[in-house]
């Protein structure tokens, strides 16, 4: 087996709140079993990731550390056991848990200490990545709508199939219309839902969720316009699904309101670890639904292959998805300008060449 390349650049979360370094970073010596090596090609930004910057979740026990969780690459080399990817793949990063080996975290260093990792990052021009959260793609499709393939698409799409169980004709409300919104959204005109009313707060995003099948989209500043917008919308009635993906409370308790009295609340957004969020809870007795969703309960190596095939045949845009796309150098530039609103779709760090 080739040695493994000694150095790479990558994106390190040093300091909540602070922007991200981009630096040099030391990578293994040698792959244990399970894991492999990808070039990593672009890597999408999640919402996630400002949460973490954020310190959504509390205090960080990993700092420093790499970041990112959906990307696109190619498999250079693996470790002993690997058996579902092969030097040379076209791969989805992913993630949630698929097919083969679940392998140790890989161990990077950075100015002669240890730089923590996850079983996947993609905030990096390299990655030793575990085997199960890598998924093989045909080797003629783009790489840059494969990097949405690793959480945006099968967040979105596992919403609305497997968390919903989102009916034909059913209507849907969508709070908050960024990246895993605007999946659900296109998932949700796949699905023939009606009404689809999209909302969120900056204009260009809405104008997205028009193109991507919303029949209904709009913004709103305060939660009272929300809820008069919405039973407007649905003549006084309960939505049968709504989704939250902002993680914030006050929508968090207005979706619980929205939905019908045997409507389904999806909650997909984090909220802070410091807030809690108020409900009463007597419609839960009467049929009512309340469900907290992780990555859409999806399982990559079985929906990726669909969803690829979905996107090959014309009726899945990834494209209308991609926003913009920016050089790993630039990555702090990137998340300013998503949580300004100046990005409608998804934002892409473009990290190596598609050969």
């Amino acid at each position: 087996m080739p040695p493994l390349p000694r150095t790479m650049q990558a994106a390190i979360l040093a300091t909540l709140h602070d922007p991200l370094v981009v630096d040099e970073v030391e990578l293994p010596t040698e792959l244990a079993p399970g894991q492999a090596l990808v070039q990593v090609h672009y890597s999408g930004i999640c919402g996630s990731q400002l949460g973490e910057i954020d310190g959504v979740k509390g205090p960080d026990l990993h700092l420093p550390h790499l970041l990112g969780h959906e990307g696109s690459g190619t498999v250079i080399m693996v470790g002993a056991g690997v058996r579902h990817v092969s030097p040379g793949d076209r791969v989805v990063m992913h993630w949630r848990p698929g097919a083969g080996i679940q392998s140790d975290p890989p161990r990077y260093a950075w100015q002669g200490r240890v730089l923590n990792a996850g079983l996947v990052t993609t905030f990096n021009s390299y990655a030793v990545v575990s085997e199960n959260r890598l998924t093989s793609i045909p080797r003629n499709f783009n790489l840059k709508s494969a990097a949405l393939l690793g959480c945006a698409i099968t967040t979105g799409l596992g919403i609305v199939s497997l968390d919903a169980r989102l009916l034909m004709g059913e209507s849907i409300v969508i709070l908050g219309s960024g990246g895993i919104g605007q999946s659900v959204i296109l998932g949700a005109a796949l699905a023939s839902a009606y009404p689809i009313i999209a909302i969120d707060h900056y204009s260009t995003r809405v104008d997205l969720a028009r193109l991507l099948g919303a029949s209904h989209a709009m913004t709103c500043e305060h939660t009272a316009q929300i809820r008069d917008a919405v039973r407007t919308t649905l003549d006084g009635r309960g939505a049968d699904v709504v989704i939250e993906t902002t993680g914030r409370k006050n929508l968090i308790e207005l979706a619980f309101e929205l939905a019908g009295s045997m409507g389904r609340v999806i909650l997909v957004g984090v909220p802070r670890h410091d807030e809690d969020v108020r409900l009463h809870t007597l419609p839960l007795h009467l049929g009512k639904q309340l469900i907290g969703s992780h990555g859409g309960s999806s399982k990559p190596d079985l929906d990726i292959p669909r969803y690829v095939r979905l996107a090959q045949a014309g009726r899945l845009p990834l494209e209308l998805l991609i926003a913009d796309c920016f050089p790993l150098c630039e990555i702090n530039l990137a998340i300013d300008n998503m949580r300004q609103g100046k990005v409608a779709g998804r934002c892409l760090l473009r990290l190596g060449t598609e050969d």
